[in-house]
């Protein structure tokens, strides 16, 4: 596992998120209850910003545009292409089902650190 620091820990409040940089991947920051998650900041179903998600009180995030909602800690799918009605179901045949990228995180130091594989 690749550690790379990524945010000093003062950047990234209780309740706010933040989308860094890391080796060509754009990772969005949550900081959900005092835990500090990292994932994908592209949603797997069409590569749309994952930045303005709804975090549910359960620990999921949920895409803005189709409101596929995702795990925080896994990935996991909890809904896949729900929105508009109707065409939801026909837009989530477009791609298959799959899982949000999560990356583990640490704090040390002050600071926000980010594993890569």
């Amino acid at each position: 596992m690749n550690w790379i620091k990524v945010l000093s820990q003062d950047e990234l409040p209780l309740n706010e998120r933040k989308v860094v940089k890391v080796e060509q991947r754009a990772i969005l920051l949550l900081n959900h209850n005092n835990q500090i998650y990292a994932v994908e900041n592209s949603c797997p179903h069409l590569k749309l910003p994952m930045k303005k998600g709804k975090v549910t009180e359960d620990g999921a995030i949920i895409c803005p545009f189709h409101r596929s909602a995702f795990d925080l800690s896994t990935g996991n799918v909890k809904e896949w292409s729900t929105f508009p009605p109707g065409i939801g179901k026909v837009l989530g045949v477009i791609a298959k089902e799959k899982a949000l990228p999560v990356f583990p995180t640490r704090l040390e130091e002050g600071s926000i650190w980010v594993g890569l594989q």
